[in-house]
């Protein structure tokens, strides 16, 4: 049997969206794994207080970060002691990948720079572009140079780690995604997210969005698949079961 995944559960689904399942599950199927190819640990715990203490991070392929309703910059407890650990497993060499929140704790985790987005909220179906370094990364090697992705976020990486790759922008984020060593990837989107997914976080945030100007009803319809989004989680765990 290969080492199972481990999913670093820093948040749960706004409340509409949770009958759908958990972040995690949600990776979990995007990314083509099984129940028992998953060892799922909830570092926040539904009231934020930590609910699952860190394992030691021996015996796994991989860690996939979730996404989390939580701000990297409020310091919590729970998240700085994750960010500990992810900058150990990096230093260590284990595959790590983040999604949104994840992406943001990894990259603050290594001496990066997170905070609120100068330009605002980035929500919906959006098309990201790939950088030069892109062209010889496993895992976005060979993709177009333009894809859409899922994205919902007010914070991002205002400044990545020292070293680090950047290896995709968007027209409202100057790093969606990069790379620090060989096996350390954050990714400020959603690969997990399915059109129902992205629909479903809409309609949940269509009070805060009308009040920055933006139409929900509009930012709904525009939604579409996003299939090469899904490929990278599925070239990640390809990547660390190797």
């Amino acid at each position: 049997m290969r080492p199972p995944f481990l999913i670093l559960q820093t948040g749960h689904p706004t409340e509409s969206m949770r009958r759908r399942g958990s972040f995690a599950h949600w990776i979990r199927v995007a990314a083509g794994l099984g129940d028992d190819d998953v060892v799922v640990i909830d570092v926040a715990g539904l009231d934020g207080s930590g609910a699952e203490p860190l394992p030691t991070r021996e015996g796994f392929a991989g860690v996939i970060v979730t996404g989390s309703g939580s701000m990297v910059t409020d310091l919590l407890p729970w998240s700085e002691a994750s960010a500990a650990w992810l900058r150990d497993a990096a230093h260590a060499g284990l595959p790590l990948l983040g999604i949104c929140y994840g992406h943001q704790l990894i990259a603050h985790a290594l001496g990066g720079q997170v905070g609120y987005n100068p330009a605002g909220r980035e929500m919906g179906t959006v098309d990201i572009a790939l950088q030069p370094e892109a062209a010889d990364d496993p895992l976005f090697a060979r993709l177009p140079a333009q894809f859409a992705v899922q994205a919902t976020h007010l914070q991002t990486v205002l400044a990545l780690p020292e070293g680090a790759r950047l290896l995709a922008t968007s027209q409202q984020d100057a790093a969606c995604a990069f790379r620090w060593g060989q096996s350390t990837w954050g990714v400020q989107f959603h690969p997990e997210f399915s059109t129902t997914h992205m629909r479903g976080y809409i309609r949940a945030r269509r009070e805060a969005l009308a009040e920055e100007g933006n139409d929900a009803a509009t930012m709904e319809q525009t939604v579409r698949a996003t299939p090469r989004a899904r490929q990278l989680l599925r070239r990640f765990v390809a990547f660390a079961s190797d």
